[in-house]
């Protein structure tokens, strides 16, 4: 099994750090890790299984990228950043699990950026689940198949 991990390293971030090396301590030995990868071209690449853990975080770097968080209209660089993403799942060789958060079923965030995230995550979402063969949204550790 091939793991892309999305989060991105923050050396000025001892906590975020620690993170990482808990996620990296509890993957199987048998795994092959990749970390700061183009995920479009991971995906597209094919190898065997792969499985992005996951889509928030590669949002969100995405997002910093782009200086989208203060901008007042969402960068033209994250609709082409999501379409290569979403083109790339299109044509995958190979057996993928994307992992992506579900943000759009509690309350509306208070502040623009949190907005952002919101919005910018769900399109993401639904983009890819429009050209997966199954969806599945895991509840309390309970599966609902959507596709």
């Amino acid at each position: 099994m091939r793991y892309l991990a999305t989060a991105r390293h923050l050396p000025d971030d001892p906590e975020w750090s620690a993170r990482i090396a808990a996620h990296r301590a509890r993957r199987p030995a048998g795994w092959t890790t990749l970390e700061d990868a183009d995920a479009a071209a991971v995906v597209r690449a094919g190898g065997g299984p792969l499985l992005v853990d996951d889509l928030a975080t590669w949002l969100t770097g995405e997002l910093d990228d782009a200086d989208a968080w203060e901008a007042t209209e969402v960068p033209a660089a994250i609709d082409a950043a999501v379409d290569e993403l979403v083109a790339a799942v299109r044509v995958a060789p190979d057996r993928l699990v994307l992992v992506s958060a579900e943000v759009g079923l509690g309350v509306v965030p208070a502040t623009r950026a949190g907005r952002l995230f919101r919005d910018e995550l769900g399109a993401l979402n639904a983009a890819l689940a429009a050209v997966c063969d199954e969806v599945v949204l895991l509840v309390a550790g309970l599966p609902l198949r959507l596709k």
